[in-house]
């Protein structure tokens, strides 16, 4: 259902069963997916690529023009996949330049006033908590939780199944499983609740993980020494491999 009082642009391209609410607006350059529902008030701008069964709430706008100054006008994309959550006043920017992209990928739950600016990739299944905010060409894996008001900085990599406490101001990447706190941000330990409960990890890889993160945040060794440490103490599987391959490839970690 298309409500005759929201404006769409004649050349945007609207799947099946789609509602539109009034007052809702929608850009010619845009897609969107089967079954998505558009509030009143939200805005989806040229640019966006939205998959099957999205809600977007009231006032929020997908597709801003980027906030960089080495914007110059391309036809950049915002390409988003299904079953994303987009509360009240989100706003998420697209890309700089047409050869890249602001990608969001499916049930992703962004809560009321969460900005995120150019060239921002989120992967699967995160929670981006009230007014949390990502900087240009930062980084989110899955599965991770930023609680409200988390501000991660330009090129900030975030791993798998982190939980980052309410207000961090994250500048450094954050490796995979763990709990960030405080400000300046440090290591509060491994996400052991939300990784049994949810990945029904079990009590062995915990205490791996949990001996590999002691190794790096709590030993006295350099990160290069302590990788060579987890190699050589803790029993190997593919969350241990995740752990060092994230660290391997970052180019410096919280600490």
């Amino acid at each position: 259902m298309i409500s005759p009082l929201a404006y769409v642009d004649p050349a945007a391209k609207i799947g099946k069963n789609v509602t539109i609410q009034p007052f809702a607006y929608i850009e010619g350059d845009v897609v969107i997916g089967d079954e998505c529902i558009i509030m009143s008030g939200a805005r989806i701008l040229n640019g966006t690529r939205m998959g099957k069964q999205n809600i977007v709430h009231h006032g929020a706008v997908l597709g801003s023009t980027p906030q960089d100054f080495k914007y110059e006008g391309e036809d950049s994309l915002l390409i988003i996949g299904d079953k994303n959550d987009f509360r009240e006043n989100v706003v998420v920017a697209r890309a700089t330049h047409k050869d890249g992209g602001t990608r969001i990928g499916n049930e992703n739950y962004l809560m009321d006033g969460t900005h995120l600016c150019h060239d921002v990739q989120v992967g699967n299944k995160n929670v981006l908590g009230i007014r949390s905010m990502m900087a240009g060409e930062s980084r989110i894996d899955n599965c991770s939780i930023l609680s409200s008001g988390v501000i991660i900085q330009q090129h900030c990599h975030i791993g798998d199944w982190v939980l980052i406490m309410a207000g961090c101001r994250i500048a450094k990447d954050v490796p995979p499983y763990i709990i960030m706190e405080g400000n300046p941000a440090s290591y509060h330990g491994i996400n052991a609740m939300v990784l049994q409960h949810k990945n029904q990890m079990g009590e062995r890889i915990l205490r791996h993980i949990m001996n590999a993160y002691r190794l790096v945040y709590q030993g006295n060794f350099s990160v290069q020494d302590a990788l060579l440490k987890i190699e050589d103490q803790v029993p190997m599987s593919d969350e241990i491999h995740n752990i060092i391959n994230f660290i391997q490839n970052s180019k410096e970690i919280v600490k």
